[in-house]
């Protein structure tokens, strides 16, 4: 019928080796052009390269028929999209018939964020006078002054810290490393943590290199986490909806706000497309239009 076996398996392993992604992302790419094998055999019983736009705008239709949301539908296509890349990096074929394929309209919904103001508000309602809330003043000031994950802050290692170069390293999404600089006051309020409260604490040996502990020695789950911000925030009288997530949304909007640039930011986030960091380009209407008066060549001299 057709070869797209040979060509599914290059992309799996150039998902996993090449791409260094995890086996469920890679899996989930695969469903994708499973999908697009199922169809283009049983309508037209064709290879992948012999695919043009005519018949991926047939699948639309399809799988538009099929009642999938346009979130679904663009994260299909989007599957479909990489793996027809791939073909034109190995040179299996020369035009890309993904190229004029129009994707579904998706709502795109921004995050919520606090303001600089909330945020210090949050941080003033600590209770320094407990060994928690320091631990929680050095907890909080990195999770906001680095933009990390929930899952990457509970699992920071004191080997991870490298304060003399000023940054961090953290293991994020696909168990993909990255360097993260570390402020002067995340790394304040981690070097009191560290010689005031974590040296009387007797420790997991699973935890000996656990940075974050909770009472009883063993690491801190993310869970916990989402219940000290929430209770700092009834305290300030903050009514929006947040988590640990929202440290990270408000520590890239503040970055945009002050002019830092989206690919630095991207670096950052460990986001592995700018289109996902460019939705706080979004939010700040300010910064594009700032940028737009700054940068176009008409509004020079």
């Amino acid at each position: 019928m057709s070869n797209w076996g040979i060509y599914k398996k290059g992309f799996r392993h150039y998902l996993l080796m090449e791409r260094s992604l995890s086996e469920n992302t890679a899996e989930g790419y695969m469903d994708d052009i499973n999908k697009l094998e199922n169809f283009i055999n049983t309508a037209f019983s064709i290879g992948p390269v012999k695919v043009e736009l005519k018949h991926l705008q047939q699948f639309i239709k399809e799988i538009n028929e099929l009642g999938l949301g346009a979130t679904t539908q663009a994260r299909i296509l989007s599957g479909v999209r990489s793996f027809y890349k791939y073909l034109i990096q190995e040179n299996e074929i020369r035009d890309d018939p993904t190229e004029l394929l129009d994707f579904p309209k998706t709502t795109r919904h921004l995050p919520e964020v606090l303001s600089i103001q909330e945020m210090d508000a949050l941080f003033a309602k600590i209770d320094y006078s407990t060994p928690e809330g320091q631990r929680n003043r050095a907890l909080l000031e990195t999770l906001y002054g680095c933009g990390l994950r929930v899952s990457e802050l509970v699992n920071i290692r004191i080997s991870d810290l490298h304060f003399r170069d000023n940054y961090i390293s953290v293991i994020g999404k696909g168990d993909k490393q990255r360097l993260v600089p570390i402020g002067r006051l995340a790394k304040k309020y981690i070097n009191v943590y560290l010689k005031e409260i974590r040296v009387h604490i007797p420790v997991n040996k699973v935890s000996t290199d656990i940075l974050f502990l909770n009472r009883r020695g063993g690491k801190l789950s993310r869970v916990m986490v989402f219940y000290i911000i929430k209770g700092l925030a009834e305290k300030a009288g903050i009514t929006k909806t947040i988590g640990p997530h929202t440290f990270r949304h408000s520590f890239a909007t503040h970055l945009v706000e002050g002019g830092a640039d989206l690919r630095a930011i991207q670096e950052m986030l460990g986001h592995q497309s700018i289109t996902t960091t460019e939705i706080y380009a979004h939010i700040d209407n300010h910064y594009l239009r700032d940028n737009i008066i700054s940068y176009h060549p008409r509004n020079k001299g």
